[in-house]
């Protein structure tokens, strides 16, 4: 792992440096303290509401008005353009550099390379997650003046970690892209067309198919009803985005005890009550081993293509 290191040390300081980045990183700054404000305008303004209901800290994670969407639901729709942001160029500008062959006649191993890469971008996601997240939680704490407890802080982690897993996937797609396609706005427009396909036609594609495999006609039953609604939820998990929706919903508002499509049963036949954060995270297990079985899948995809591919100066 030594010459894994290396790279992903240089990689590690080339985005830093880079333009690119700080974009990123504005976008997702602003994007963040944008979110923050409606939720603490929105908390505010229902102030008994929020402080019955708890987890008053977790509500500007989640909280929205009629205009805008909450911070969670941005970081799902931005999530993938900051992982393919990273990742477009990793293998095909250092062809079109003509680096890449000079890189591999030095001492390091081929697959150090899209090692160290991979790495190199996982760490900058955490960073530039756990600092957005901290400065917006920190500004949602001056600006409502209310800590947050030991529960509250474990569900805060764990939504980061889901968050850097879910745009790790996109990072994986981006350098299986850079391998296989030798120029980077080709690599790039690739992975924006995944992304479209999974954020709006799959979707679509879901319910077409649960209209198709289970008809819901005018005179339905409820087991129709229901299994047709079953049909688009489980197809529309194919998607990251909505595993992703579905952990971070479960994750950050305690009082969630289901992710299937039916909400009214969180209510009808239930003890009032929320669910502790090992219950919420064992809930949303299956979403998060989906996320990492994609990551996975992506890299696994790009290593062996790259381990594969012949290199010429």
């Amino acid at each position: 792992m030594t010459g894994a290191v290396v790279v992903a040390r240089k990689e590690i300081a080339d985005h830093f440096r880079s333009l690119r980045f700080h974009i990123v990183l504005a976008l997702v700054a602003v994007v963040g303290l944008v979110a923050l404000y409606v939720a603490g305008q929105t908390i505010r303004q229902n102030a008994e509401s929020a402080t019955e209901a708890g987890s008053v800290f977790l509500l500007l994670f989640t909280t929205s008005n009629d205009r805008l969407v909450p911070f969670t639901s941005f970081l799902s729709f931005l999530g993938p353009l900051v992982g393919l942001a990273l990742g477009f160029d990793a293998i095909s500008g250092e062809r079109a550099r003509g680096t890449l062959a000079r890189l591999l006649a030095q001492p390091i191993h081929r697959d150090d390379v899209i090692n160290g890469k991979f790495l190199a971008g996982l760490a900058t996601l955490a960073v530039l997650f756990v600092g957005v997240t901290a400065f917006v939680g920190g500004i949602g704490l001056l600006f409502t003046g209310v800590p947050p407890s030991s529960e509250e802080l474990l569900r805060l982690v764990a939504f980061v970690v889901v968050t850097i897993l879910y745009v790790a996937f996109w990072l994986a797609v981006a350098i299986l892209f850079s391998v296989l396609f030798r120029q980077a706005a080709t690599s790039a427009l690739a992975g924006v067309a995944l992304w479209l396909f999974c954020a709006v036609f799959l979707p679509l594609l879901a319910g077409m198919v649960a209209d198709a495999v289970a008809p819901v006609g005018t005179d339905a039953t409820v087991a129709e009803e229901l299994r047709n609604a079953y049909w688009q939820a489980d197809l529309s998990r194919l998607s990251p985005a909505t595993l992703y929706d579905e952990a971070v919903g479960v994750l950050l508002m305690p009082d969630v005890r289901t992710t299937g499509p039916i909400v009214i049963t969180q209510v009808i036949g239930m003890v009032e009550g929320k669910l502790s954060f090992l219950q919420s995270l064992l809930l949303v297990w299956p979403q998060i081993v989906g996320l990492v079985a994609g990551v996975a899948l992506a890299f696994g995809l790009a290593y062996v293509s790259f381990m594969r591919q012949e290199v010429r100066a």
